[in-house]
């Protein structure tokens, strides 16, 4: 019973943006340029895929396994039981759940349509998991997708959820893909860019009935405020239920109560500090926005910020311009190491 006790003396306090240092940097010992990676706020470990193998850091950050798998390159891995990952890679096609322990593949998960001949060869754009199922967004060549919904328990495909044509932003396969359970609903966004600007949407779906409930486009009709303002990337809170999304031009941070969602339920955040207002918000650039522990987590190229709730408006239900500050996480010589791809928290 030691181990509990070691973990509890060891580990660092809880995860604040406002304090938060580098405190290590994980680099695979082969193949060491990181396309995808899960960190679990379950156990604290992190599984890392690098080229086509896939490694598993502890709690404490030490190497645990490497499982070497049939793909050249994963481009999404997330653990979606205490040995399994599934992974894929957008130069395959398919889900495939690989077993941590031994280093086996253990089942494998393709979109197939008896009546429509042009679904073969589908790959899994996003991953994202329930306690019974796996939801994964699949794509054909020719921009045919939807989400399938994979039993946990009986290891098969359970449902078919929002089929698109894909000719179009509105109808693009979902990039990312998150799971509400306190809500059971599931949440998919799509974000393209070019030489016009963003755009993209938010799709909520219920897995039961496998009808949209909510949905938003960008650019689209029905907002008189911020219209040509795309967002450039979105986030779900699940801690205050919350949407967020990160504007593309102005690049202001917006959000929205899931439980109150209307034509136009974004509430966009005003910095309180003044010198601060006109910093980061150049609207050029790589966007990426993480939510965890009721903090939203943003990358603007190389520099990491955190907008997190002041202690005054923490017991209040509903957001509003004030309701967050915002906070650098690292130095200045920190945002020079690169772009920033990807957030996780755990």
């Amino acid at each position: 019973g030691i181990e509990s006790q070691l973990k509890s003396a060891l580990a660092p306090s809880q995860l604040n943006g406002i304090d938060a240092s580098l405190i290590n940097t994980v680099r695979p010992s082969s193949e060491a340029v990181v396309s995808d990676f899960n960190a679990n706020d379950s156990d604290g470990s992190l599984w890392v895929a690098h080229g086509g193998q896939i490694s598993v850091y502890d709690w404490n950050m030490s190497h645990t396994a490497t499982v070497r798998t049939h793909l050249d390159y994963i481009t999404s891995v997330k653990r979606v039981r205490p040995e399994i990952a599934a992974v894929c890679s957008l130069s395959g096609w398919g889900l495939h759940l690989y077993n941590m322990a031994n280093g086996s593949r253990v089942d494998s998960f393709e979109w197939v349509d008896p009546t429509d001949v042009r679904i073969y060869k589908a790959r899994v754009h996003a991953i994202a998991d329930s306690e019974d199922s796996i939801y994964a967004s699949y794509e054909c060549q020719h921009g045919e997708n939807c989400v399938l919904r994979i039993d946990k328990s009986a290891m098969k495909i359970s449902s078919e959820i929002g089929r698109m044509m894909g000719n179009s932003a509105k109808n693009m396969v979902p990039r990312k893909l998150a799971f509400l359970s306190e809500m059971g609903i599931l949440v998919g966004s799509s974000v393209t860019s070019g030489a016009f600007g963003y755009s993209g949407y938010i799709r909520i779906w219920d897995p039961r009935t496998r009808e949209v409930v909510w949905e938003t486009n960008e650019p689209g009709s029905g907002r008189s405020s911020r219209f040509g303002d795309s967002f450039a990337d979105v986030a779900v809170d699940y801690d205050r239920l919350s949407l967020f999304k990160l504007c593309s031009k102005s690049g202001d941070l917006g959000v929205a109560d899931l439980r109150k969602l209307s034509d136009d339920p974004w509430v966009y955040l005003k910095e309180k500090n003044l010198s601060m207002r006109n910093v980061g918000g150049n609207g050029s650039g790589n966007f990426v926005i993480c939510c965890y522990r009721k903090q939203a987590f943003v990358g603007r190229e190389g520099e990491l910020e955190v907008w997190s709730r002041t202690v005054a408006d923490e017991d209040e239900g509903t957001a509003s311009e004030e309701s967050y500050r915002r906070n650098y996480v690292d130095k200045a010589e920190d945002s020079e190491r690169g772009i920033i791809k990807k957030i996780e928290g755990g």
